[in-house]
């Protein structure tokens, strides 16, 4: 599998969101991950519906919306015509999951189910069959700026060996030193967001996550 880079907001200067946006396609990003964070399910509070809308109507690249809130079942369809183009959700929510994957699925956008660092990647098995992906979170989610989990890799392994077709996310702490970590144990979903927004050269920083360190400069 190609290796995805997407980009978190969490990390960009939102005073100026609408050029770091714009600077994206430059800097070869394959889409934007927008987190939405209840200060309940976790203790920060971050984007909602309003500036998903805004950040649709300016730009066309796909919209990955995680969900770290503690309904999500309420606001699948808020978000789906608001612009995502997938909305994942945590299996430690108080939704309950089955349900919350159909409805996601049957607004026409991708469904991704998430989990934590402390819970056992058996659980988000029984739901396989109705996710497109599976966001293995490796740092405590609710803040930007953590280091990576280092005991998170052997989920992201097990994932992939047990389940080689499936698209895996790694969110938290990824950089051109734990990236390599993860691609290693099979993810192909890279996110990032202190890493590549304070990078020198984004461009370079985004090639380093996908592997490809002889990538020229970008004009």
């Amino acid at each position: 599998m190609n290796t995805i880079v997407s980009a978190s907001i969490l990390g960009a200067d939102i005073c100026h969101l609408g050029e770091a946006l714009d600077k994206l396609r430059t800097w070869q990003i394959d889409m934007v991950h927008f987190d939405v964070m209840d200060g309940v399910f976790v203790p920060n509070i971050s984007f909602g519906i309003p500036m998903l809308s805004a950040i649709r109507r300016h730009t066309k690249l796909f919209l990955d919306v995680h969900l770290m809130i503690t309904d999500p079942l309420r606001y699948v369809s808020a978000f789906a015509k608001a612009g995502a183009d997938r909305i994942t959700f945590h299996l430690e929510s108080s939704s309950d999951p089955r349900a919350t994957l159909e409805a996601i699925r049957q607004t026409g956008r991708q469904a991704g189910i998430a989990i934590k660092p402390g819970t056992p990647v058996e659980d988000v098995i029984p739901y396989l069959s109705l996710a497109d992906m599976v966001l293995v979170m490796t740092v405590e989610p609710g803040f930007g700026g953590q280091s990576y989990l280092p005991d998170t890799t052997e989920k992201v392994r097990q994932l992939r060996r047990d389940y080689p077709k499936l698209c895996i996310q790694v969110d938290g702490g990824i950089n051109d030193q734990t990236a390599p970590i993860a691609r290693q144990a099979g993810a192909n979903e890279l996110v990032t967001g202190s890493y590549l927004f304070q990078a020198a050269d984004p461009f370079r920083a985004a090639a380093l996550l996908r592997g490809d360190d002889s990538s020229p400069q970008a004009g």
